[in-house]
């Protein structure tokens, strides 16, 4: 019995220490593959600007070219927050990251006026929240708050 205790305590600190060095491995990866997807928009920016006549539709695509480089720059740069945060994902990027999806909608496909508007509810949206969160604290507890029955807090 006391064995089993032992192998199960033992157990409760290796498998999450094993899966968060996993998943930093993962994001490490990740973001090795979104920086070489940024070199490659920046390939093809210079393309753009340089080897092409300049149209409408092409401006299009550049501007669209753009946001998607700013995804991949936003991508990164939170996996990096999430090292330097303590292995957190702060909510205000996944906001940048809607509100940057949302804008590359509006510039790609602007034929609905149905979709459009939809588009522009759901960046207000995102706005507000972002607003919600930035007048709300950004620390997070370090220890718990509360105490147990004898007074003495709870570490």
């Amino acid at each position: 019995m006391e064995k089993s205790k032992k192998f199960l305590f033992e157990m409760q600190h290796i498998v999450p220490k094993f899966l968060q060095w996993f998943l930093n491995i993962c994001l490490m990866t990740l973001a090795l593959f979104l920086a070489f997807l940024m070199l490659k928009e920046l390939f093809v920016f210079f393309n753009i600007l340089f080897n092409h006549h300049k149209t409408a539709r092409e401006q299009e695509v550049f501007l669209a070219n753009i946001l998607i480089f700013f995804l991949y720059f936003e991508f990164i740069t939170m996996i990096v927050k999430y090292f330097k945060e303590d292995y957190h994902f702060p909510l205000r990027y996944f906001i940048y990251i809607g509100i940057t999806a949302m804008i590359r909608l509006v510039i790609i496909d602007h034929t609905n006026a149905k979709s459009m508007l939809l588009y522009a509810i759901v960046i207000l949206l995102l706005i507000i929240s972002y607003f919600i969160i930035n007048i709300t604290p950004l620390e997070r507890p370090k220890k718990f708050w509360y105490r147990n029955p004898k007074g003495k807090r709870i570490e």
